[in-house]
This record gives structure tokens, sequence and C-alpha cells, in this order.
């Protein structure tokens, strides 16, 4: 099966093409463009440029087309990408406006470029299906409730990869087994012992979900890609009575607010520096002060929800660094791991400075706790759940 991964963003798409089949899958070719102002034009000019290059001899060779959709209201999962997918994409565009809409626009370009293909939409949400209404819910009114203000959870296929891997390689092809089909099935009982996981998807955007035999009970995401911990230049976590009170003393407008906390907060926002913790670690290390606030204020966010996820769970066996700054960033895998001996969870610092960007155990062999770095590739994933999906 050819299915090609889409990649929409605001100003831009990328894409993939893979060749799936039972075992697996490969990418056959990438691509993409930037500054886009008509996704009609380049996704034309994708699709001639896999014709011309010979990977395709024509467009209709293609089976399948996946899209990494966000949020969509009143709707989640691993879904065939139609009208009630466009629907509950605009529902939410004012929740999400650098992602819905070019989704929107690109399922129906899609729809016309490669009319015998089958189109699929993977939400980010679609991992939290199953988290208790507890951990779901805002004490917030009833209204506010009834127009879909809820935790959601994002980073979906990450942690959902995680889940999977993380379980082989803890020995449990019970569980692996359960979340390859958990988008089919639904959860199901395990007949051992629990496996309890916690995946901490570290980038330009991050996320800490807990897992138990699969899956999620619960994120640091929340409503939004706005909530959690603090990321590259969007806020974080906030007490809600902060936002009035900045409008009210700075004499700012909701919109101006609304744009301070999602392109000048975060990361960015307490170093001064970057978004980029690459410069920001540089900084740091010639003693800029607020740099290493930065650093040390992302470990104590990470730590809180490990903490959180590591009680809820009632214990640990896996703990599991992935995307950008989880793969590459030995010096904050370490910081965050620091001092949690009591809690079996004790690193192996040789292992740790060693790992860059590939699949690890990274966990002093006396530790209770595995703790593991697996690479993210969400493309990957997605072109996996379009496969299960349409076999």
């Amino acid at each position: 099966m050819l299915v090609l991964v889409a990649n929409l963003g605001s100003t831009s798409f990328k894409y993939r093409l893979f060749r799936m089949d039972e075992n697996g899958g490969n990418d056959i070719a990438k691509g993409g463009y930037e500054r886009v102002t008509d996704y009609a034009a380049v996704i034309e000019d994708a699709l001639a440029t896999l014709q011309r290059d010979g990977i395709i001899g024509s467009p209709d060779e293609i089976d399948a087309v996946g899209f990494k959709t966000v949020l969509g209201k009143d709707l989640s999962g691993c879904v065939i990408a139609d009208q009630k997918v466009i629907d509950a994409l605009e529902g939410f565009t004012a929740v999400a406006p650098a992602h819905n809409p070019p989704y929107a626009a690109g399922i129906r370009q899609f729809e016309k470029s490669l009319p015998k293909a089958r189109l699929v939409a993977l939400f980010e949400t679609a991992f939290y299906q199953w988290i208790s209404a507890a951990s779901a819910h805002y004490a917030i009114p009833r209204a506010w409730r009834d127009i879909g203000i809820r935790r959601y959870g994002f980073h979906g296929a990450s942690h959902k990869f995680i889940a999977e891997r993380s379980a082989e390689l803890c020995d449990r092809t019970d569980v692996a087994e359960i979340v390859r089909r958990l988008y089919l099935d639904g959860p199901q009982p395990v007949s051992g012992s629990a496996l309890r996981v916690i995946s901490c998807h570290l980038g330009g955007s991050s996320s800490v979900t807990g897992i138990l035999n699969g899956v999620a009970i619960g994120t640091s995401m929340g409503f939004s890609p706005q909530s959690g911990l603090p990321q590259n230049n969007r806020v974080g976590d906030l007490d809600s009575g902060a936002l009035p009170y900045a409008m009210r003393t700075l004499g700012i407008s909701l919109d101006e607010a609304e744009r301070q906390l999602t392109k000048e907060s975060g990361l960015l926002g307490l170093s001064g520096v970057s978004n980029d913790i690459r410069d920001i670690n540089a900084a740091a290390a010639q003693g800029n002060a607020d740099a290493q606030l930065a650093i040390d204020a992302l470990v104590h966010s990470i730590r809180h929800w490990i903490g959180a996820f590591n009680f809820e769970l009632g214990g640990l066996d896996a703990l599991v660094f992935t995307a950008g700054i989880g793969e590459n960033g030995s010096d904050l895998r370490a910081a965050v791991c620091k001092n949690l001996e009591g809690f079996g969870i004790l690193l192996d610092p040789d292992k740790n400075s060693a790992c860059r960007a590939s699949e690890a155990m990274i966990s002093d062999d006396d530790s209770l706790v595995k703790i593991m770095v697996i690479p993210a590739n969400e493309e990957l994933v997605l072109a996996r759940e379009v496969f299960r999906k349409l076999s």
C-alpha cells in the first residue's frame, strides 16, 4: 500500500510517501514547500514531482493519504477524512487557528487531486479517548463544558508509538499488540502484571503522558497545545487570573495578550534569548541567568508531571524520552532524573552521555525503572495507523 503522509502548516506543506505492508514500511520519497499561499498548487506540484522522478507512474497509484490532524470539535480517533472531519476541524478553528484551516483545505484538495485514494485523519487527541472523566474535565461551569472545553491532550501519535515500542523493549508483546490495535479494538485487559510507562515528548512543543497497559491515563497538555510544559514560545500552564490582570495593568487587548502568550512566552519568554534549546543552553553556559532559568523551569515542569503520573500509576516500569530535546539532550535527561533513586529511577551517566538521537537503554543496571530513549517518527506512525485502519 502506498501511503502519502501530508503535513500541513499555516504556511508550509511537507509530505512523505511510504510503502506499507504487514511487516511495517519504509519511506520512499519526501519533499516540502515553505511560504505556501496556495495549497492546491503545491499539492499538484508534489504529485507531479513524484511522477516526474519516477517514484510513481501515476498519482492514481497512491492508495491513501494520511493527515495528522490536531483537534476536532466532537470528534477524535483514527477516522476516514470526510466532510464530518472537515466540519470538526472548522468547529475548533478558534482553538487551533494555525493547524485546523490548513488541514481542512488540504483534505478538500486531496479529494480533488486523488479521487481514488482513501483519506484518513489521525487526530492528535486520539490517544486520550479513554482517559477518565476526572482527568479530562476542568472545574468550570457546565456551560463551558457544554461548548467543548476540557482536557484533550496532544502529541498522541508520538506517545502511542512510545507505548508500543516501550512495551516491546520491556518484553511485553501482549501490551504491544494491544497498542497496535488500540484504535480498532479499544483498550483490552492484560493477563499479567500491569505495565506502567511515562512518556516524555520533549521538543519545540512538549508534553508528558502517563500510560497504563498501553493506554493513556492522562497528559500534561489540556484544552489546547498552549498548556502543560513551557513550550518553545508558548506559555504552558498559567493561572487563569493572570490574563485579566495583565490586560488591565498593561493596557493590552485580548488579541494582543493571546499573541504574547503564543509568540513571546515559553522558553523564549523566560530566556529572552531564543526559543531554541540549543541557543538557550549555549547562553546558560556563558552565565546568562535568564537562559538558565528557562532550562530549570522546563526541568521542573517535566519532573512535576512525572511525579504526578508516577503516583497515579502506582509506580513505574519505564521512563521514556523522545522528540528532539528528549533524544539529544543528555544534560536535560540527567537533570530530570537527578536524585530519583528513591523511586527506583537510576540513570547510567556514561550510557546517557553516549546517547544521541538513537534508541538506547540509559538506565543503570541496578535501576528498578528502565530509562529509555526512543526516537520519534510521527510520519511513520501515521502511515502505520492509516495502513491498519484501511486493512
